[in-house]
């Protein structure tokens, strides 16, 4: 009888041995149980896609780069570069090769609008793994929904780009004569876009925190004044200029994505069990 009891226990240690060998097989299968080496791999070739999609965004916008610059100065006052009362406007270069050193920036900064899809699409499909499949079937609309906000605030940022030119051109104008150059005008330019194109992917952000667990729709509730607080100030401090009109359409920009975070997680990310008894 011992022995038959130690036989039928035997059986069983080895029948659980098989179970979880079996486990682990599936365990390995599982794409979201890939390993800390097989993360990286996967975000190197993410990344390399990444430049891939850049660089044919670059040489896309260096072909069309005479229109790009024809787009791009129109906001400059006609008082630029002004001398003897003679109107102006037209940019000068300081170095032998600041037309080509200007290309290449423009290039470069458009190259990364242009790779914008596929950027959104690599860091979405990099994070799928990890989540719930109701919050896999967002995908689609993640990276249209980033354009989308994107191009609404370079578009924003286009417009009232007049507003901080105009008066850092004209601030001095009593005391100096300034020589707008190309590559002073068009890196203030670029940088002034897509600060405001940055700036409108703060929903994205957001959600993107609420689908790894970092913050919640109740946390960001919660911390609203101090947050709208926080986003005027830093709406002074991040526009370029001294202007009054930027940092009131920054301000006020933010103050509305803020809102539309929220509205966004609440849709999308699916909430704790105790979250929602709360």
């Amino acid at each position: 009888m011992a022995a038959s009891d130690l036989d039928q226990q035997g059986l069983l240690q080895s029948g659980g041995i098989d179970n979880s060998s079996n486990d682990n097989d599936e365990d390995e299968n599982d794409p979201s149980a890939m390993s800390l080496i097989d993360h990286l791999e996967e975000l190197r070739w993410r990344i390399f896609k990444c430049l891939i999609a850049v660089a044919v965004g670059v040489v896309i916008a260096f072909i069309f780069r005479d229109w790009l610059i024809h787009i791009l100065d129109a906001p400059l006052p006609l008082s630029a570069n002004s001398i003897g009362g003679k109107e102006g406007h037209k940019l000068v270069m300081t170095g032998l090769g600041e037309a080509f050193t200007v290309s290449i920036k423009l290039s470069i900064v458009f190259g990364l609008v242009f790779a914008l899809p596929v950027i959104l699409y690599q860091l979405w499909a990099f994070i799928a793994p990890g989540l719930y499949d109701k919050e896999k079937k967002h995908a689609v609309p993640f990276i249209g929904l980033g354009l989308i906000l994107f191009v609404i605030g370079v578009t924003l940022g286009y417009f009232i780009l007049q507003f901080p030119v105009s008066f850092l051109i004209n601030f001095g104008a009593d005391n100096f004569t300034e020589l707008i150059s190309a590559n002073s005008y068009f890196s203030f330019v670029s940088f002034f876009l897509l600060i405001f194109g940055a700036v409108f992917e703060l929903p994205l952000v957001l959600t993107f925190l609420a689908l790894i667990g970092i913050v919640t729709e109740g946390f960001l509730k919660s911390k609203r004044a101090m947050a709208h607080v926080g986003l005027w100030a830093a709406a002074t401090v991040i526009t370029p200029g001294g202007d009054l009109y930027s940092p009131i359409f920054i301000g006020v920009a933010l103050s509305v994505l803020y809102e539309f975070s929220i509205l966004l997680i609440h849709f999308t990310v699916k909430k704790d069990p105790a979250e929602e008894i709360a």
